[in-house]
């Protein structure tokens, strides 16, 4: 009994961590009195660093957002949990707002994908 707990124990924390499947929605950016707060990683926030707050990837998972009206894209990394509303499926940096064209608009309707150099992100890399 005592080794099947263990053994339960032992995958739970081995369990995958979510991974990202090619998704579309809302992306809003970080208004300014965030600036120097610290995020759920920790880090303070920066508005000029490439960064994204997402609600299930882990830390430090890159990610390609890519504006559905520009087709603009750049690549942010999850260091935050939200976005909390108005239907949104992540919120980035301003710097990342302002590469994509959205600082004028405030939001706009994107697609996220897994990204690296190479093209697909693997967390424990």
């Amino acid at each position: 009994m005592l080794a099947a707990a263990a053994l339960c124990a032992c995958t739970a924390s081995h369990a995958r961590a979510p991974t990202l499947d090619i998704t579309t929605g809302t992306a809003s950016y970080y208004a300014d009195r965030f600036t120097g707060k610290p995020t759920a990683s920790g880090e303070a926030y920066d508005p000029e660093d490439f960064t994204a707050a997402h609600r299930s990837l882990p830390f430090g998972t890159h990610v390609r957002v890519t504006d559905m009206a520009s087709g603009r894209s750049v690549i942010v990394r999850v260091n935050d949990r939200g976005p909390w509303g108005n239907g949104r499926i992540i919120d980035i940096s301003r710097a990342a707002a302002r590469e994509l064209g959205l600082l004028q608009r405030g939001h706009g309707e994107v697609q996220l994908d897994p990204a690296t150099a190479g093209g697909i992100d693997d967390p424990a890399d």
